[in-house]
């Protein structure tokens, strides 16, 4: 299945969609000047195990990596997703003694 993930930053979400539209998932965050906190992860039922979160924690990243964020992990979702892709460690703040 193939998703289309786009920032509501009015909403403070990223939203997965599938080719229909559908709300798959979102992702919420908070931005405070270079920080981003993301706070929870929710998948619909009917998507669950379709990879969507993946897509939306990639995508998180994606765009905070972009944007020179340090990510701060409080939903478990993407805290897990991150313990599998250390790729993006340098921009996370396991705890706030890093978070400037």
């Amino acid at each position: 299945m193939t998703y289309t993930v786009s920032d509501l930053v009015e909403k403070e979400r990223f939203e997965a969609r599938d080719e229909a539209g559908a709300l798959a998932g979102l992702l919420t965050y908070q931005v405070t000047g270079p920080i981003i906190a993301c706070t929870h992860t929710d998948v619909e039922p009917a998507f669950a195990g379709t990879g969507v979160e993946d897509v939306l924690c990639r995508a998180v990243m994606e765009d905070a990596k972009a944007r020179n964020r340090t990510v701060v992990p409080m939903c478990q979702v993407l805290s897990a997703w991150l313990d599998k892709h250390r790729e993006y460690e340098k921009i996370v703040a396991r705890s706030t003694r890093r978070v400037k």
